[in-house]
């Protein structure tokens, strides 16, 4: 089942689509081809897997879990990426903007050329992946979705995108904290590898992540859990 929700990529309030996982996802710019993840060795190794108990075998269960999880992240972090990039290109034209009647035209148009380029290919994607970007774009932008909504249409346009939001269980204020939240480390991995393997094109985080910080972190917690 497909709903309408919000705007997800560059917040100017347009509806995009949620719908079942499609597999074999081509989409362009960058962006990985889903059926090449089918072809993805899972090979951590268990000392790397420091949130779960390091004398313990992963279980098939968990590792089809991260595997998937792999396989979203590559899949969604590019939207992110472009939503950071036309961020940054939006917010800067409106910076030589004088009126707002001229911003608001130039929001129309730019809206109108996202809906045309995107919307077909946001559809595809999974309630997951969606709670998944909305993640990468706070990583991305230093910003939530719904203040991101709020900053660029209007406060009550963020309200009910996120009342919307809840309905399909994704969490539109969610931010993004590797520190704290086992699957924000995993995803922080995975785009690291990424980066270095050229699968991803490489793009900061909005605020600073120190990886080998939060890793240590997490295994002398994982020591004392154990």
């Amino acid at each position: 089942m497909k709903a309408g929700i919000f705007s997800l990529l560059l917040f100017f309030g347009t509806a995009f689509c949620f719908g079942q996982e499609v597999v074999n996802d081509t989409v362009k710019n960058g962006i990985v081809n889903e059926a090449e993840t089918d072809s993805i060795t899972f090979n951590y190794e268990l000392e790397d897997l420091v949130i779960s108990n390091v004398n313990d075998e992963l279980s098939a269960d968990e590792k089809k879990r991260l595997l998937i999880l792999k396989r979203r992240v590559l899949k969604v972090y590019p939207y992110a990426k472009i939503a950071a990039d036309r961020l940054t290109l939006l917010n800067a034209n409106m910076a030589k903007l004088k009126t707002d009647k001229e911003k608001k035209k130039y929001s129309k148009i730019v809206e109108k050329y996202l809906e045309d380029e995107f919307e077909a290919q946001l559809k595809k994607l999974s309630r997951k992946d969606g709670q998944i970007l909305v993640k990468l774009i706070h990583r991305q932008t230093g910003e939530s979705t719904f203040d991101l909504i709020k900053e660029h249409k209007s406060g009550w346009k963020a309200f009910w995108s996120n009342r919307m939001a809840k309905l399909f269980d994704i969490d539109i204020k969610r931010k993004y904290s590797p520190a704290t939240v086992p699957e924000d480390y995993y995803i922080e991995g995975y785009l690291l590898e990424a980066f270095d393997a050229h699968r991803l094109a490489r793009q900061e985080p909005a605020f600073e992540i120190d990886y080998e910080a939060i890793s240590e972190m997490w295994r002398e917690k994982n020591k004392k859990d154990n």
